[in-house]
């Protein structure tokens, strides 16, 4: 049952998240993996066109490689080799050098695997697509507008839904923008 799968990948990454914190709130980290998974099934029910058992997991651990100590073998050994494809995808190559090697890089090898971890993707940077935190300069603000914008345009056809609400977030986060 989906509830099963939700609960199991949820105390999976509550056991990996549980001393982050959104970044520039007090906020558990997994107020974040809620709201990419909230956004995933919000698309499932405007578009019941992909797994969602498989991209709910994903969504729910897309950050578990790229910000704790989780490996490959971990989320594949608990999870299956296809969901651990897909979080090593969302996750960045630290070895590229620039931000923009390191989503190139990301949306490559996402868009080699199916339609759902890009769903994922797209479901994660809506929600980072909130007022940035104070401490961003907007330097730093223009940038992420800019990935946003690659991100839609790299991951065209994944979504409709979440692509027209990754382009509604993108154009409301102009205001932040001086």
């Amino acid at each position: 049952m989906i509830q099963e799968v939700y609960q199991r990948a949820m105390k999976f990454a509550g056991e990996k998240h549980y001393e982050q914190k959104v970044p520039g709130t007090n906020a558990n980290y997994l107020l974040h993996i809620a709201n990419v998974a909230m956004e995933v099934l919000v698309a499932h029910a405007a578009e019941n066109n992909f797994d969602l058992e498989f991209a709910l997991q994903v969504a729910i651990l897309h950050d578990t490689m790229e910000d704790t100590a989780t490996t490959y073998n971990e989320l594949e050994m608990n999870f299956g080799t296809e969901v651990a494809d897909a979080v090593s995808a969302l996750t960045k190559n630290n070895s590229l050098t620039t931000k923009r090697e390191k989503i190139l890089d990301s949306l490559e090898r996402i868009n080699l695997l199916g339609k759902e971890t890009g769903i994922v993707k797209l479901a994660d940077r809506i929600t980072n697509l909130q007022a940035p935190p104070a401490h961003w300069d907007n330097e730093k603000r223009k940038n992420y507008l800019e990935e946003a914008k690659l991100i839609l345009e790299k991951l065209n056809g994944k979504n409709e839904y979440l692509e027209r609400r990754l382009k509604e977030q993108i154009n409301l986060y102009q205001q932040y923008i001086k």
